[in-house]
């Protein structure tokens, strides 16, 4: 009996280590949990989640929000002290979050990137974009730094016999002639060189204010950092839309045109020329000759401004970056378990696949490209929303970059690598001004409305300056002086 008693305790024994064993392995395999930005209409389908969690083996909880609800979001989050471990924030959003951060309520994380083979591959002048007081408490989602240039209507300048524009005045020319001179041929007056919308920074105005070499955001003068719009190359940018719109070589309500009206006048050939985002060719293509087949756009980006000089404005390097609340991971091995998730991102295996989806069903690779599959409805379903679980570009996560049997398109990523040789940088991104974070949007939209109201002929240069003087007087001044003491 004492030997059967024995061998029944030590079986017991055994199976108690195998059953802990096991939970010990279910236990370890950490829970992240992730607030992030969906552009999407609706949250995706799990099946890309799936697989990252069997492939990570982790657990994955994420919070997909609304882009236009984001910010209430974050703010909830923060006051409730309700934050996922990992939380996507834009640019302005972290300028929002920065007492916070300063006062200790997130990690850093610039300490760790040595413990991580991806990690400490992030390109180091976009990394310093994010910097907080010179330390680093995020990982960043790159892009590139400038998709700026025009898209354009080549079977109509190929009837006007024009080519794409070198300088800023055959610009002018080509929106004059696609106005004027009857460029689809059809004898009637009912097209106009330019469509443009109500945007100033991702529509006409940022783009070709920065062919004139206007700084980008803010410049330097006698030492001194200012905005933009006290420079005169912001008033000849003006000048030159205005008289764009006097004579009605582009549309005249450009202010209140949404982008959706903006290219619909371009894809049924009321406008030849788009400025904004060069990648944007494709889906314009793709709608416009369901109406037109017989249509033919091209791209382009080097447009020298008055100097003979081509320049184009640069954004940080990055979409949004991704913070890690101190109030969501309590110690150091819970951030380090997190911070190897997305190092785990960072290799060519989890950067395709969040960005691209499976290969062989979501994309093909061919010469060492990614090739999307037509079905684009499955795309936004199952992979896009993902995208937001990227982090580095290419060259960073090896991740591959698209192919596109549409060559109009796939110039545009080659001129987007030419971009990068003439960008204008804004100096004032790591800067910090407590007036700007608090007041900064509203006092920008008098400096808006008085941009629109200048190029519309409402005010003259005296009302503009006037508005300037305003926008100083009501935080502005104090913008720059703050701005300048943290440089």
């Amino acid at each position: 009996m004492l030997a059967v008693f024995v061998l029944m305790v030590a079986c017991s024994d055994e199976d108690s280590a195998s059953k802990d064993e096991a939970s010990g392995e279910e236990k370890g395999k950490p829970k992240i949990t992730i607030m992030t930005k969906l552009h999407t209409a609706e949250v995706p389908d799990e099946k890309l989640l799936k697989l990252l969690e069997e492939k990570a083996n982790v657990e994955l909880e994420i919070e997909w929000v609304p882009d236009n609800n984001y910010a209430d979001k974050l703010n909830t989050a923060f006051s409730t002290g309700t934050f996922a471990q990992a939380v996507t924030m834009g640019q302005d959003q972290v300028d929002q979050f920065k007492g916070a951060i300063r006062d200790g309520q997130f990690w850093e994380i610039g300490a760790y990137f040595d413990e991580f083979e991806n990690l400490s591959k992030l390109k180091e002048e976009v990394v310093q974009n994010t910097m907080v007081d010179g330390k680093v408490y995020s990982l960043y989602q790159g892009r590139p730094l400038s998709r700026q240039g025009m898209i354009y209507r080549k079977d109509w300048a190929d009837n006007l016999g024009l080519e794409a524009p070198k300088n800023v005045e055959e610009f002018y020319e080509m929106a004059r002639a696609f106005t004027e001179d009857d460029p689809d041929g059809n004898g009637k007056d009912d097209t106009i060189g330019v469509t443009d919308r109500g945007d100033l920074i991702y529509g006409l105005f940022k783009t070709l204010a920065s062919w004139h070499a206007t700084p980008n955001n803010w410049g330097e003068k006698d030492g001194e950092l200012l905005p933009e719009f006290m420079f005169p190359e912001y008033m000849e940018s003006m000048n030159f839309v205005k008289d764009l719109r006097d004579n009605h070589y582009m549309n005249q309500d450009f202010p209140v045109t949404s982008k959706e009206d903006q290219q619909a006048m371009f894809k049924n050939g009321t406008a030849g020329i788009y400025v904004g985002a060069i990648v944007d060719i494709l889906g314009l293509y793709n709608d416009a000759i369901e109406l037109n087949p017989d249509l033919e756009y091209d791209v382009h980006t080097e447009v020298a401004g008055p100097s003979g000089e081509f320049t184009i404005w640069a954004n940080p390097g990055y979409n949004n970056e991704i913070l890690f609340p101190k109030s969501a991971i309590k110690t150091e091995e819970e951030l380090k378990d997190i911070l190897a998730f997305f190092d785990l991102m960072m290799t060519p295996e989890f950067s395709n696949l969040v960005q691209w989806g499976v290969e062989g069903e979501h994309y093909t690779v061919e010469d060492g490209f990614a090739v999307i599959d037509e079905d684009q409805d499955k795309i936004q379903r199952e992979v896009f929303a993902y995208n937001m679980l990227g982090i580095g570009e290419p060259e960073t996560n090896g991740r591959y970059e698209s192919l596109h049997n549409y060559e109009p398109r796939q110039k545009a990523e080659e001129l987007i690598l030419i971009n990068n040789n003439h960008l204008i940088h804004d100096p004032s991104i790591t800067l910090d001004s407590e007036t700007y974070v608090r007041d900064g949007e509203r006092l920008q939209e008098i400096i808006n409305d008085a941009t629109y109201n200048y190029m519309l002929g409402e005010i003259d240069e005296a009302g503009f300056e006037k508005q300037v003087e305003k926008w100083k007087s009501e935080g502005g001044s104090k913008i720059i002086e703050e701005f300048n003491a943290s440089r």
